[in-house]
């Protein structure tokens, strides 16, 4: 079932959203500063290609520097990417077939937020750490 919805996620909103992501990851690569962003930006993108059969848990010691990335990627961006998938959430939850498509997109939702300090795992082992 969860390879079913992958596929119909990623010919409806998947591949799009994957694009979005890489192309705000390369931009933000341009500096040195950027680069934790960006790498964190090709991580939701993976993550908004294929959501289905996987979620995100905190990094065990991911430490301070990640949070100030975190309250900078908040008030830079972040913001506006979970408004984006609240939005596009609901708009997929209006037709019974597009629910589990909303809900995708609600769980893309606190990594679009505070992406560092998180990984992305299968849900069959979720709290693994590194």
């Amino acid at each position: 079932m969860k390879t079913l919805l992958n596929l119909i996620w990623l010919v409806f909103s998947g591949f799009w959203l994957f694009l979005g992501y890489m192309v705000a990851g390369l931009l933000l690569c341009v500096t040195i500063i950027g680069i934790p962003f960006g790498i964190a930006a090709f991580r939701i993108g993976v993550y908004a290609l294929w959501p289905f059969g996987r979620t995100t848990v905190e990094r065990q010691g991911a430490g301070a520097p990640s949070c100030i990335g975190n309250v900078l990627w908040l008030l830079l961006g972040g913001w506006w990417l979970a408004l984006g998938h609240v939005v596009t959430g609901l708009l997929l939850c209006v037709t019974i077939i597009g629910i589990p498509l909303g809900i995708a997109n609600f769980k893309l939702i606190p990594v679009a937020l505070l992406p560092l300090g998180r990984e992305i795992v299968p849900t069959d082992r979720p709290f693994t750490s590194r």
